[in-house]
């Protein structure tokens, strides 16, 4: 008995040691299989959005508004009923007008991914950066939306050869930087005088949606060579509020405009002895007439009062406006006012006050410009213009450094140079 009972508890001796070895390996993998690392660089694609929808799961159709297509015609194609199409036009009553969707915009369908391809989302887009959402699922909503803008940093430079306009075309640039930087310089140069030689160069924000040109921002810096000298413009914000500055910190902007007109040419000077074209006798020409085609707007060259808007004989359809005690102006042979334009209506410099032709005495299309000061004609060409404000003196030192940090900009480019657009 006690040999047996001995061998026994040798037996339940080694049983034991054996579960604790077992208890202790188990538990060792099971704590390396917790402790395991999860796999690295698992790819797990983010879902595709468009619209603030995500898409994966949709047949998607894009393109543009035919002439004579409208909601119900698109709809119709992609599964709609005419019921749910009436639905959607009342809902989006004060959210978008389905009358508005024009010919040549762009849309997109967002169908169920099977054989029947029924819409479940309508986008029209109805500006670059502006669409409406009509869900045409279950239950049928519309919202609107817009795409986010990308803002690029561009330049461009050139050589006048015969205009700014062909400068700026020769160059690859929007006809749009043209009226922009003629309208920072309005106060500075005259547009119709530039010369061959002349040169420029202008740093601007492109704007863009999903990569694709939608405009222009603004105007950056830019370098004008015109006169024999440099005339330089930086965009600075002082109180809040965005201007353009020379290089002294002086405003670009001044009390009147350089000319009425855009862009045209000048046809006749000022001069106390001209042969009249009409009347074929020497008389003196007290304004400059700029030569452009019928219609083409006024602009009044600085803030004033409509005094005096009539047809006056010879002189045709003409507005007379008071600037301040010294200075007023006249536009004569005008083919038509512009709106509110009356007799006492205040004015703001830029504001379109009438349009070129050629009532009264006139051989064809243009604008005669008059300038007055205490009531005495003067050469329009020759009048100095007090500038508005300039940097404040406490502003100077960001200013200054702004500004050389702009200028070796724009002298990276070593004008004169071949015309070029390029990002930056």
């Amino acid at each position: 008995m006690k040999f047996i009972t001995r061998k026994r508890l040798i037996e339940a001796g080694v049983l034991i040691v054996v579960a604790i070895v077992l208890t202790f390996t188990l538990d060792y993998y099971m704590s390396a299989l917790r402790k395991a690392p999860e796999p690295e660089n698992v790819y797990e694609p983010e879902p595709r959005m468009e619209y603030g929808i995500v898409v994966d799961s949709f047949y998607i159709v894009k393109d543009v508004i035919s002439p004579g297509e409208n909601l119900s015609a698109i709809l119709n194609k992609y599964g709609v009923g005419p019921l749910a199409i009436e639905q959607l036009a009342r809902k989006s009553a004060g959210i978008f007008d389905v009358r508005r969707i024009r010919s040549g915009n762009k849309y997109t369908v967002l169908c169920t991914n099977d054989s029947l391809k029924r819409a479940e989302y309508f986008i029209y887009e109805h500006s670059p950066t502006q669409y409406v959402v009509f869900e045409t699922g279950d239950s049928l909503h519309i919202h609107t939306g817009e795409k986010e803008v990308q803002v690029k940093l561009r330049s461009a430079s050139g050589t006048i050869t015969s205009s700014l306009w062909n400068a700026m075309t020769d160059a690859g640039a929007s006809p749009n930087l043209t009226v922009s930087l003629s309208e920072i310089y309005a106060w500075s140069i005259d547009f119709y005088a530039i010369q061959p030689g002349d040169n420029f160069t202008v740093f601007y924000e492109e704007l863009q949606v999903e990569g694709e040109q939608i405009g222009l921002g603004n105007i950056i810096s830019a370098r004008f060579f015109h006169g024999g000298k440099d005339n330089f413009a930086f965009r600075f914000v002082q109180d809040g509020t965005a201007d353009y500055f020379d290089d002294k910190g002086q405003s670009l902007r001044k009390a009147f405009l350089k000319a009425p007109l855009k862009f045209s040419r000048i046809s006749s000077r000022f001069s106390n002895s001209r042969l009249h074209p009409v009347l074929r006798i020497r008389r003196p020409h007290h304004g400059v007439d700029y030569a452009a085609p019928k219609g083409t707007p006024v602009h009044s060259v600085g803030s004033g009062t409509v005094t005096d808007v009539r047809y006056a004989g010879g002189a045709g359809r003409m507005v007379k406006i008071k600037h301040n005690a010294t200075y007023s102006t006249a536009y004569l042979h005008l083919s038509g006012y512009g709106p509110g334009i009356k007799s006492g209506a205040r004015v703001r410099q830029g504001q379109v006050i009438g349009y070129v032709g050629s009532s009264g005495l006139s051989t064809g299309p243009h604008l005669d410009f008059r300038f007055y000061k205490n009531g005495t004609p003067v050469d329009p060409l020759k009048v100095e213009s007090p500038p508005a404000l300039p940097v404040k003196k406490e502003l100077m030192d960001s200013f200054n450094l702004y500004r050389l940090s702009l200028t070796r900009q724009l002298d990276s480019l070593n004008m004169p140079v071949k015309q070029t657009v390029m990002p930056l």
